[in-house]
């Protein structure tokens, strides 16, 4: 087993289930520390007593809703001041009861505050903590929705793409600061997500839902191999590659004093 203090700490966000959880035990495996955060205290206690005295790290339990800014300040101020913190999982995330139209504007603001503002302002503080020190890793879970926003809810893959688009900046930003970041997009994943928004999880197709286990031991080995964008469930790389780089040869493109010619043309009467 390697020494518990030779990876450094993670903190993951909505550690006491699902992805978080497993994240958890696995990094504990790895040597890491753990810092779990989520609402459900009880579950991240268990959790806790199991991994430290399966891999012998110490793990902390640390209470918040990251939709309370109170509560996600408090989360803020451990990245801030614990010089031990080298990885961090952004991992808690919602999904609605439908879509935009079939929600109040209380359940739209919730979903943007756990899947948007509380991994930006988590990402925020971790970045500058780890570019200062010239090193660390920060994980942002998204999700293949991300790239076919017409397969599901708007809402949902829009924080997704924002999460990606997040990445790809700060890891723009961060590469020569010593800081890896890493975003993992899965696809349909068998987590309780699925039940806490009302969806059937089995109501998928065979072979369409990956269990969570596999999907994080895939995300870590993407993590190893330094990737900047990790997809589990894509067995073609190329295509993914081809998308990407169709993406960046717009860059050129996208900002001209003139208008396109082919907005000049008046539509005819």
């Amino acid at each position: 087993m390697k020494n518990a203090t030779a990876e450094g700490t993670a903190l993951i966000t909505g550690a006491s289930s699902g992805i978080g959880a497993t994240y958890a035990d696995r990094l504990a495996g790895r040597g890491y520390d753990l810092v779990l955060v989520a609402r459900d205290a009880t579950r991240m206690e268990a959790l806790a007593q199991r991994l430290a005295a399966d891999h012998g790290v110490k793990v902390d339990v640390l209470p918040a809703d990251l939709t309370d800014r109170a509560q996600l300040d408090s989360v803020i101020a451990r990245l801030e001041s614990d010089a031990s913190i080298s990885l961090l999982v952004n991992n808690a995330g919602m999904s609605l009861h439908g879509g935009l139209l079939d929600n109040d504007t209380a359940a739209i603001d919730r979903i943007l505050s756990l899947n948007i503002t509380a991994p930006s302002l988590l990402a925020r503080a971790a970045g500058n903590a780890f570019a200062a020190r010239g090193a660390g890793a920060i994980v942002n879970i998204a999700s293949v929705l991300a790239l076919a926003p017409e397969m599901f809810d708007g809402v949902y893959s829009g924080t997704k793409a924002y999460l990606l688009n997040l990445s790809l900046s700060l890891a723009n930003q961060l590469r020569d600061r010593g800081v890896h970041v890493q975003a993992v997009l899965p696809g349909a994943t068998r987590t309780e997500i699925w039940e806490r928004s009302g969806k059937d999880v089995d109501a998928f197709p065979d072979g369409f839902v990956m269990e969570v286990g596999d999907l994080v031991d895939a995300a870590l080995v993407g993590f190893d191999r330094q990737e900047g964008v990790t997809i589990p469930p894509l067995a073609d790389e190329a295509l993914y590659l081809a998308y990407d780089a169709a993406r960046v040869a717009l860059h050129p493109h996208l900002s001209r004093s003139q208008v396109a010619d082919r907005y000049l043309e008046p539509i005819s009467a």
